[in-house]
């Protein structure tokens, strides 16, 4: 068992990168091919390969000019989109931020009031004179029921913009 490789393997090689082999290899060389373990797997592979590459190039198939250039615009296109999209994401964290950031100024300067600071929202729907609206079940409510009525509004018209934001993502 020969543990080197073969002294002529290279020269095999050569002849098979060349495309000459078996035309131009003179008889010693194709006898010693035969007869040479290393040099007859070489030459098995390197000619399977290529007439692997032959078949495959045979099958490359080419895309009319067209359709290149409308995924090259789509691409673009794309990318453009992508780029402008950055700023307006960067001003709807702002304005979210600051939003928030009034809210809760408001609430501290409201709270500094004192314990009576939500006496105002309590008399809001009187002032409105909304009763007249109500049957008289729900007039028999306490003003804080109004605080819930609200809260649960609020909640519910935001759940519904936070749905609508999250499926136009998608």
């Amino acid at each position: 068992m020969r543990l080197g490789a073969c002294g002529r393997e290279k020269e095999v090689a050569e002849m098979l990168a060349r495309g000459h082999w078996p035309e131009a290899a003179s008889g010693e060389l194709r006898i010693h091919v035969e007869g040479c373990r290393g040099c007859r797997d070489l030459v098995l592979v390197k000619q399977a390969f290529r007439a692997d590459r032959t078949a495959m190039a045979g099958r490359a198939r080419l895309e009319p000019p067209g359709v290149l250039w409308w995924r090259a615009q789509l691409r673009r296109r794309n990318a453009a989109l992508a780029q402008i999209g950055k700023p307006i994401l960067g001003a709807q964290i702002f304005s979210v931020a600051m939003t928030l950031a009034a809210a809760i100024f408001y609430l501290a300067w409201q709270a500094k009031r004192g314990y009576g600071w939500l006496a105002w929202l309590q008399q809001f729907p009187r002032a409105l004179h909304l009763e007249a609206l109500l049957p008289d079940a729900l007039s028999k409510y306490p003003s804080e029921t109004w605080l819930v009525f609200s809260g649960l509004a609020m909640l519910a018209v935001m759940s519904g913009v936070i749905a609508y934001m999250a499926s136009e993502k998608h």
